[in-house]
């Protein structure tokens, strides 16, 4: 005897098939046909013109020939911004520094800082107070290197010229040059940021030809000065290295958070290098010579301006001297000629009388 057929399971498959079919039809055929009705036709020159290419990256995100996710990569960014916008940085040689006294010794460098910045503010002065942005980090040698030799040396502009000057090749496959192959790519000679292509080339020559390669040698810490400032060039000295600069120390009774253990232990372990100062390279005697400028740029600015008066001054008194002294020589030989010609006129006077 065959098996019995539960009616439950045929009642539910009928309904289900119904609701496919429906669904399928469900739409009217006037809505469906105004639909296709109302979609416009491609014109001729969307026809014939190839569609632009997809971009694979957002206009925000140009594509890097080294990939921006690393974190070499990130650190050759935060470098060559941290050169190109400071431009007083003073480098020194660490040994192992503990956390503690590292936070210890840039604790008292931003107190020195603050105290800089409020001077200047009661002398009146307005100068952006520079505490905040004035900072000991460590450096890694060989990325901040490479940093060096693209702020240096790579010019975008140029790069930039050379690459449209240079030849085209064409691609037999796909019939388009390989410039127009490589836009919009990680390897696109137009792109000119740190992280592109053309930057890695421009500078791959260079490794080791920087004058700041030599000292990049060991641990390497930079205190970097957002503006050119003496006072705080030697505030910070005078906190972090001050036998080095020949300043005279805090004093307990000043700062007593100064003579701290791990603030002693931290600086006995940092050694003066050397500074970059707009692009140039500083020895120890010429960064004191920096920090030892009185009233600070504005200070610098005045003895510019003074010596520039007394240049001109002097410019002014030599002409006028040899001006004074040809007038003078002329004066005498007219008064000399003078006398000379009183007997002559007076001899003629005498004969007419006779």
């Amino acid at each position: 005897m065959p098996p019995r057929l539960r009616l439950a399971n045929a009642r539910v498959a009928q309904p289900i098939r119904c609701q496919r079919v429906l669904c399928q039809f469900d739409i009217p055929s006037s809505v469906r046909y105004a639909t296709t009705a109302t979609t416009p036709a491609p014109s001729v020159e969307q026809m014939t013109v190839s569609p632009s290419p997809i971009a694979r990256y957002p206009p925000s995100q140009p594509p890097s020939h080294r990939r921006p996710e690393y974190r070499r990569s990130q650190l050759l960014r935060q470098y060559t911004s941290l050169i190109r916008t400071t431009p007083l940085m003073v480098f020194f040689q660490h040994d192992n520094l503990k956390s503690v006294e590292w936070s210890a010794v840039r604790r008292e460098l931003h107190k020195a800082m603050q105290k800089v910045d409020e001077k200047i503010a009661a002398e009146g002065r307005s100068t952006p107070a520079l505490a905040p942005h004035i900072k000991v980090q460590i450096i890694q040698n060989s990325i901040f290197e490479v940093a060096l030799r693209i702020v240096e040396y790579f010019r975008p502009i140029q790069s930039t010229l050379e690459a449209g000057k240079s030849p085209s090749a064409v691609d037999p496959a796909t019939q388009t040059s390989a410039e127009i192959s490589l836009a919009g790519s990680r390897d696109d000679p137009t792109l000119t940021h740190d992280l592109s292509r053309a930057a890695q080339a421009a500078v791959r020559h260079l490794k080791g030809k920087h004058e700041l390669t030599n000292l990049l040698v060991g641990p390497v810490a930079v205190l970097a000065i957002p503006q050119v400032s003496p006072e705080h060039l030697k505030a910070a000295m005078t906190v972090l290295s001050p036998k080095a600069f020949g300043y005279s120390a805090p004093t307990r009774k000043a700062n007593p958070d100064w003579h701290e253990f791990p603030v002693q232990n931290g600086l006995n372990k940092l050694n003066v290098l050397a500074a970059r100062l707009d692009s140039q390279l500083f020895d120890v005697d010429q960064t004191k010579w920096v920090g030892s400028i009185e009233g600070g740029m504005d200070g610098l600015r005045s003895q510019l301006v003074m010596a520039l008066q007394s240049m001109g001054s002097s410019i002014t008194s030599t002409l006028e001297g040899a001006g004074k002294s040809l007038y003078l020589t002329l004066e005498s030989r007219r008064s000399v000629l003078e006398e000379e010609q009183k007997p002559a006129s007076g001899e003629g006077e005498g004969e007419k009388k006779e």
